[in-house]
């Protein structure tokens, strides 16, 4: 398991990640045991995890996932995506996007929805603190989703009134980042 290689190559102890990380010793044990499944862990607890670690959320999480055939759920990867924003300032967080090269990794995987939300962070962010865009991803920038993703709050909403005026208002509510690629998001600072 990939994390257990990665606390040996850090000479890092389960006692040392939890208390470092703030996680419970129990649950870093079950995790290194194989246990508990890392994939279904919040996404504070992987965050955390993976920042003592000084490895990205997916690096952690890419052998369980892959192991599973299928990867997170859209709204986990959108929380994680939102709390490392949360965790790095703007800045920090544009250097680390860039570097990983999460956006064009995804893009290959097929993965359009996690691209394209990465992408749009990526874009909002510099926007919002006059950076010009890095021009790496224009290609992927005259590309969207086929169909429109909601929030999966707006999802409920809808299916509880049937009205089409839900989804209409939350697309037009949406960040233009975000919407350029048919994805709706509205707040991505006010993560728990």
């Amino acid at each position: 398991m990939i994390i257990n290689d990665i606390m040996q190559k850090n000479n890092i102890s389960k006692y040392k990640l939890s208390k470092d990380a703030d996680v419970p010793y129990t649950t870093i044990s079950d995790i290194c045991n194989e246990k508990t499944n890392l994939a279904k862990c919040s996404a504070e607890t992987v965050y955390k995890i993976a920042k003592v670690l000084h490895v990205s959320m997916e690096k952690l999480l890419e052998p369980v996932i892959e192991y599973q055939n299928n990867r997170c759920s859209f709204d986990l990867y959108k929380s994680n995506v939102c709390h490392q924003l949360k965790e790095l300032d703007d800045i920090h967080f544009i250097v680390s996007v860039l570097e990983s090269n999460d956006i064009r990794n995804y893009y290959k995987k097929k993965w359009y929805p996690e691209a394209f939300y990465l992408l749009a962070m990526l874009d909002y962010i510099s926007r919002l603190n006059n950076i010009p865009l890095c021009t790496e991803y224009d290609d992927l920038r005259h590309q969207k989703l086929e169909k429109i993703i909601y929030p999966s709050s707006v999802i409920a909403i809808y299916a509880i009134n049937k009205d089409e005026k839900v989804k209409e208002k939350a697309f037009e509510d949406s960040i233009p980042e975000f919407k350029k690629y048919n994805i709706v998001e509205s707040d991505i600072r006010n993560v728990i």
